[in-house]
């Protein structure tokens, strides 16, 4: 298990994981929101929004979520590719609220490069991913590419009324993430042969996690929106998030948990090509205040994040739900909001520390 190829996986592409996404800029030109020709009432999330995940309403009270995610290699062992790699696909259910029911594996195999011995290793990591999940990996499609490529279709359910966009958030809301960031940062630093083993494990447990607090989080009524943070980094996502609300959001920069490492590496100037061109879609958006470190934030705050945390937004009342829910899913290092949503101000999203609450 975890065979080493003789030619690094990682090598097969200048991005890697959810980093390896279009850039937000030259997306928004390839999908435009709302610009579907067709409509079809009982298509509850499509390209309107810029969700997680398409919603359809099955007509009794229940709704099917589908979406499917993709990506070239994240890490070097192939189970561990495909471990990840499934854990981010099933996340999409989870941050609408929604629990999966079934995966279909998408593989894109260089079969004269790689052996197919691999590829195999790579779906096992996917079912072990899946098994935890409680969900089958029930078949799929496989091509010969240039490069690999590794990723799920995923189908879930959830009641209508338990459906969680990322464009529901009120002002007012506190805003709780529930994992580390800087996965991006620490994957880079793995590739350039620069990271320190003891960073490894965590980068790896983080990155292959479920956000099974997903399917929780869809019953609870105060959660007004809900995401999860992935290649558009914290920023992007967060991005996302006001503007599906009209709202703004502030970010408390030191409540922000982070992979251990994470600042030695930035002061290195280690980070991922594509931390840049997010900061450059989302940076007019962005004010910082007095006592943010401004030149470590500008490299974390877009880090693309491969299978990230959700990011919560939940009314004031229903703070202690989530905590208790949190701490039930044993995610106690998050029980501290990293911010809250606000009304639309000059800029949309605000850092600054958190003694600067008003």
């Amino acid at each position: 298990m975890n065979q080493l190829p003789e030619t690094p996986l990682t090598s097969f592409t200048r991005n890697t994981g959810c980093s390896c996404k279009i850039a937000p800029q030259v997306l928004e030109q390839i999908i435009k929101p709302g610009s579907a020709l067709d409509v079809f009432p009982q298509l509850l999330v499509g390209n309107e929004s810029l969700d997680d995940a398409a919603v359809m309403d099955l007509g009794d009270g229940n709704a099917l979520i589908s979406t499917t995610d993709f990506f070239t290699p994240i890490v070097d062992e192939p189970f561990e590719y495909g471990r990840i790699a499934a854990a981010n696909a099933i996340s999409d259910v989870y941050a609408m609220g929604g629990k999966p029911i079934m995966a279909l594996a998408i593989l894109g195999w260089p079969v004269d490069k790689l052996p197919a011995e691999l590829a195999a290793q790579v779906i096992e990591g996917a079912r072990a991913a899946c098994k935890e999940a409680g969900i089958p990996l029930a078949g799929g499609h496989s091509i010969d590419s240039t490069d690999p490529i590794f990723g799920l279709s995923v189908n879930g359910i959830c009641r209508v009324e338990q459906i969680k966009k990322n464009s529901g958030g009120k002002p007012g809301d506190q805003l709780f993430l529930t994992k580390p960031l800087g996965s991006g940062i620490l994957s880079t630093a793995r590739k350039r042969g620069l990271l320190d083993p003891a960073h490894c494990e965590a980068l790896l447990n983080t990155m292959g996690s479920l956000n099974k607090i997903g399917e929780a989080l869809g019953k609870m009524s105060g959660v007004s929106a809900l995401t999860d943070v992935t290649g558009f980094g914290l920023i992007g996502h967060l991005g996302e998030m006001v503007v599906g609300s009209d709202c703004g959001a502030e970010i408390w920069y030191d409540r922000l948990k982070l992979l251990p490492g994470v600042s030695q590496y930035i002061q290195q100037r280690v980070f991922p090509d594509s931390t840049t061109r997010n900061w450059s879609r989302y940076q007019a958006d962005v004010q910082f205040e007095k006592g943010v470190p401004v030149a470590e934030a500008f490299t974390l705050l877009p880090d693309p994040q491969t299978n990230g945390g959700l990011l919560i937004a939940v009314a004031k009342d229903s703070v202690d739900a989530l905590k208790k829910q949190l701490q039930a899913c044993g995610l106690n290092d998050h029980l501290l909001p990293i911010g809250a949503l606000t009304a639309p101000g000059a800029k949309r999203i605000v850092i600054r520390s958190s003694d600067q609450i008003s």
